[in-house]
């Protein structure tokens, strides 16, 4: 019953006509329905998305057309726009293949696709890692149809355990490296005890401190970014920062349970917007 309260509303504001969600890219009237029944989503009279969440729930966007997945390879990316700062880290769950993790107190949060397999998407989920309120303005996907070259900088078999091993990109691995070019970790969740229930990776400077900026918005308190066990690469965005550290630093990688099998170092060859 809420989520046809949900969909007549919807129908409601787009049929009157004014509605701010009328831009063909906009999806966000897709997102009318949760994954928890505990949960609740509504629309106000500004035509935000009025999400209650509970830990670990799912404020769903459906994709489906005909009851078929549809085709995302003309898009680039998809951003949320918040009407707060979020009050809990949240991630962005694209057709459970890949995600990408925003911190508490962002106002927006977007996921790049990056060349990963979008033809056939059947949901988008908004997911808060702890129970609150969450108001979202907008959902929008960005047209494009940027290619990208994938070029392998470290091969071998690096099982981190709890946090035991790691291993070293060095900067003649990434000389070639420019802002907006991603780091590649192609990997496996170790799952060998059911005692092991979340998996991280850490990326820093080598021989620093400092963690890389690309993925500062998924961080935790520690500098660690969680991945999921179903996931098998993680990316990370360079920043010109960034390029300028690991050319003279490199990259130090370790983690908590997961298995590395290949780096590669992936870079934007062109990108047409699509009108």
């Amino acid at each position: 019953m809420n989520r046809l309260l949900i969909l007549l509303t919807a129908f409601l504001i787009v049929s009157c006509g004014g509605s701010k969600h009328g831009d063909r890219n906009d999806v966000t009237m897709k997102f009318n329905s949760t994954w928890n029944i505990y949960e609740k989503c509504t629309f106000d009279d500004e035509e935000n998305i009025v999400y209650n969440a509970v830990a670990w729930g799912g404020l769903v966007g459906n994709f489906l057309e005909n009851n078929m997945p549809v085709d995302l390879s003309g898009y680039e990316s998809v951003t949320f726009q918040f009407a707060q700062p979020l009050s809990a880290p949240v991630q962005v769950v694209v057709a459970n293949r890949f995600k990408t993790v925003g911190k508490k107190g962002l106002t927006s949060l977007t996921c790049h696709f990056d060349g990963q397999d979008v033809t056939a998407v059947n949901e988008i989920v908004l997911q808060p890692q702890d129970s609150c309120n969450i108001i979202v303005k907008n959902v929008y996907l960005t047209p494009g149809t940027t290619k990208w070259a994938s070029t392998p900088i470290w091969e071998g078999d690096c099982h981190f355990g709890s946090w035991s091993k790691g291993f070293v990109i060095k900067p003649e691995d990434v000389a070639t490296a420019k802002e907006g070019d991603k780091i590649e970790f192609i990997f496996k969740a170790d799952q060998s005890s059911s005692d092991i229930t979340y998996w991280l990776f850490k990326t820093v400077y080598n021989t620093t401190p400092e963690t890389l900026e690309g993925n500062d918005s998924e961080l935790n308190e520690w500098g660690c970014a969680s991945v999921s066990s179903e996931a098998t690469a993680y990316r990370i965005s360079l920043t010109a920062n960034d390029i300028k550290n690991i050319q003279k630093f490199g990259i130090f990688v370790n983690g908590y349970y997961v298995n590395v099998s290949r780096v590669n170092l992936i870079h934007k060859l062109d990108s047409h917007p699509i009108q």
